[in-house]
């Protein structure tokens, strides 16, 4: 795999931008202003229909044009409260020029991770192991149906990464010079993008057969848990993540419900004491932490910093579902009346803003406000003095 990197990598740098000999016109189903996801229902695919890329909707239509047109499909992912999905089609997506280079060199597709996650989970896994890493908006390219032979069905992953800025930053490729070097990639080398595409491919389905191996789950697989969370717990300020930095950190409930939920099964003293200490201290950590909405209630996404006090202020249903739940059981198992606290905050939070006048529930509340993400959150000195008072404030600002 770190092969197909470097030649990935060689191949799109060392190629000079290409100029587009011929336009691609827009399709008679799309007008000026409106692009083929007007015809949707997904909340992130309507966000952008009135981008002036010609963008799909995942399906059938989006295939035979790449088969027609023998170009790459620029495969798009992302979801409706995605702060960085909102960033990137501000800045490339909703730009003229930006959107030539898309429709002229590639199909451009757009897919709601909510709606298809199996789609997103295929092409996820193909961006982790190109990267080591992963995330929204999520593009990818992928091989045409037909670039191989006529039974060729296409959609191999090549190429991708998360967010691309609209021009060179440090560290970062502008998206307008990744399109062109990957179409001349494209163009010039394309035996080769096939060969690589055929091994990304292969590795995805791979990763794919371990996740169905299973195995009958008794003390050893739970000691082997143990064992992988303690070298991911962050022993000084809670919490689970990869050393040294362990940051951003996420809450990851489902291990602390694992943890709560074995605890009895050990005899070993010592890992009996670590483990209330990881579950106390990681509790208080988050609930005590910026992540944790101290005024709304609930908490938000994760947390960018070691020390949870920089939120990506988007909150999810899931998470709030899944830490009431173990804040809860906390509460049952010790009593103490933070966990409480928590929970009611968090069950309210979701009952005033997460649900619908019918009962149905929001999945997820957007981070974003008026362009920045977490506006509404943010509290500047004289908003907390103008709330609390001069002494109170002090003190909660401290605090």
């Amino acid at each position: 795999m770190n092969r197909i990197i470097r030649t990935l990598t060689l191949l799109l740098g060392a190629l000079s931008p290409l100029t587009p000999s011929t336009g691609v016109a827009m399709a008679d189903s799309a007008t000026e202003h409106e692009n083929r996801l007007a015809r949707e229902t997904s909340p992130y695919l309507l966000q952008h229909a009135r981008n002036p890329v010609d963008w799909y909707p995942w399906g059938p239509e989006a295939f035979e044009a790449a088969r027609e047109r023998q170009v790459p499909i620029l495969l798009s992912v992302g979801y409706s409260t995605c702060y960085w999905c909102h960033v990137m089609e501000r800045e490339c997506f909703e730009d003229p020029e930006i959107a030539k280079l898309m429709n002229e060199g590639f199909v451009c597709v757009k897919l709601d991770r909510e709606e298809r996650p199996d789609i997103d989970e295929i092409y996820m896994t193909a961006l982790q192991l190109l990267t080591r890493s992963g995330g929204w908006p999520m593009n990818m390219f992928l091989t045409p149906p037909g670039a191989a032979g006529p039974d060729d069905p296409g959609l191999k992953p090549f190429y991708g990464g998360t967010y691309f800025p609209p021009d060179e930053r440090p560290g970062m490729t502008s998206f307008p010079k990744l399109l062109n070097n990957i179409s001349n990639v494209w163009i010039s080398n394309r035996e080769q993008v096939l060969e690589q595409a055929d091994k990304l491919t292969e590795g995805v389905r791979l990763s794919a057969a371990d996740r169905d191996d299973t195995v009958r789950v008794d003390q050893r697989q739970i000691s082997q848990a143990y064992a992988q969370l303690a070298r991911a717990f962050d022993q000084e300020r809670g919490g689970f993540g990869a050393p040294p930095n362990f940051a951003p950190k996420f809450p990851q409930p489902a291990y602390l419900e694992f943890l709560l939920d074995t605890l009895h099964t050990l005899d070993d003293p010592a890992m009996r004491d670590f483990v209330n200490a990881a579950i106390r201290r990681t509790l208080d950590a988050m609930a005590l932490g910026g992540i944790h909405d101290h005024v709304g209630g609930g908490f938000h996404r994760y947390a960018t910093d070691r020390a949870w006090v920089v939120p990506h202020f988007e909150k999810m249903l899931y998470d709030n579902a899944q830490l009431a739940s173990i804040y809860a059981k906390a509460y049952a198992r010790g009593g103490d009346p933070q966990d409480a606290r928590v929970v009611r905050d968090t069950l309210d939070y979701v009952l005033r803003e997460m649900t619908d006048d019918s009962g149905l529930f929001y999945s997820a509340q957007d981070a974003e406000v008026d362009g920045r993400e977490g506006q509404n959150y943010v509290w500047t000195w004289s908003q907390i003095v103008e709330a609390l008072g001069e002494e109170d404030g002090a003190f909660a600002a401290e605090i």
